[in-house]
């Protein structure tokens, strides 16, 4: 998955629309091929429920939680989720094709299907659109609110989840329409030299991208608080050791808040992160990431031996298409 995932963004900031009157909630998961033995639903106000697998490798439980929008976890991918009053939730699918199979069945289900529904359609969107010119971009967009709102009303869906989804509509149009113009404005970077940075190195003293001239440097720009962005670190770590010796470096920018400088320096150590770690002078506003037009991480950037750019919105470590280029490039 691309790390255009705006929906699930949004929902953030309409988690729960009733958070006085707690519900039972009865949630059981199946899930083939899975990555984790254990899932989490987070949801607004610190709601946090972890659910173990059983003997009978099922994921079960029965909890209290208001009604609203949730996102379940198995550890790497993430989906959101619709709580209603007594709902009894039988969830399948198979963490290989995360998205793709995504099933709900049960009592107060509905809205969830379409939550995994509408996620699977912006996933194809945002793969399909980003990719063209202005014109067919927004033809696509219009196409895709169209869509949108249609399926939307054939639902029989509670009132104020279709009012939340359809503020969530207009927001995601909205950020999808200027996300496509900064992707455009990132890509015109390609085969340019870039920025160069001076930050702070965890294992003393500054290190600068210059530095480095002579090596392929794969970046990764990300931050202690993001989940995703932790998501990633196992893989990145295999990444490195795969490629430990060749002609690249991996180089780690932290961009937390100054004040969390103590916290970012613990998750090294208590992590054991490997590459180059460094911390960037003004987090978000620091010149080398406003320079990229970075807006949400984690992102990773590649720059070739000359210090040009080869791609200024990589592959995650995750991606195979990652280890398929860099077998290219160090072969």
């Amino acid at each position: 998955m691309r790390k255009v995932i705006l929906f699930a963004l949004i929902m953030l900031s309409v988690f729960n629309v009733d958070a006085q009157t707690k519900n039972q909630i009865k949630f059981t998961a199946k899930i083939a091929n899975r990555n984790s033995d254990t899932l989490v639903i987070r949801g607004a106000n610190n709601f946090t429920q972890i659910i173990p697998i059983d003997k009978k490798g099922v994921f079960a439980a029965t909890f209290e939680a208001p009604k609203g929008f949730y996102q379940f976890s198995d550890g790497h991918e993430v989906s959101s989720l619709y709580l209603k009053p007594n709902s009894e939730i039988n969830l399948t699918m198979d963490a290989k094709q995360f998205d793709e199979t995504i099933v709900y069945k049960g009592k107060g289900v509905d809205e969830s299907n379409f939550l995994a529904l509408y996620s699977l359609n912006n996933e194809k969107f945002q793969n399909e659109a980003f990719t063209k010119d202005e014109t067919e971009f927004a033809a696509l967009l219009e196409a895709k609110k169209k869509w949108d709102n249609e399926t939307l009303e054939k639902g029989k869906y509670d009132a104020e989840f279709q009012t939340a989804v359809k503020n969530a509509f207009s927001q995601f149009h909205q950020y999808a329409a200027q996300a496509y113009q900064s992707n455009a404005q990132t890509n015109k970077l390609k085969g340019k030299p870039s920025p160069d940075f001076d930050y702070e190195n965890y294992k003393g003293g500054k290190t600068k991208l210059s530095d480095l001239k002579g090596k392929y440097v794969y970046i990764d720009l990300w931050a202690t608080w993001c989940g995703p962005c932790r998501a990633e670190i196992p893989f990145l770590q295999k990444i490195e050791e795969k490629y430990h010796g060749k002609n690249i470096e991996f180089v780690s920018i932290s961009i937390d808040k100054a004040k969390d400088n103590e916290k970012w320096k613990k998750f090294v150590a208590d992590k054991n992160l490997g590459g180059i770690q460094l911390f960037a002078d003004k987090d978000w506003e620091s010149e080398f990431v406003t320079s990229y037009g970075v807006t949400g991480i984690p992102r990773f950037i590649l720059i070739d031996p000359k210090g040009n750019i080869l791609n200024p919105d990589a592959d995650r470590p995750s991606s195979p298409e990652l280890q398929t280029q860099l077998d290219t490039l160090l072969k």
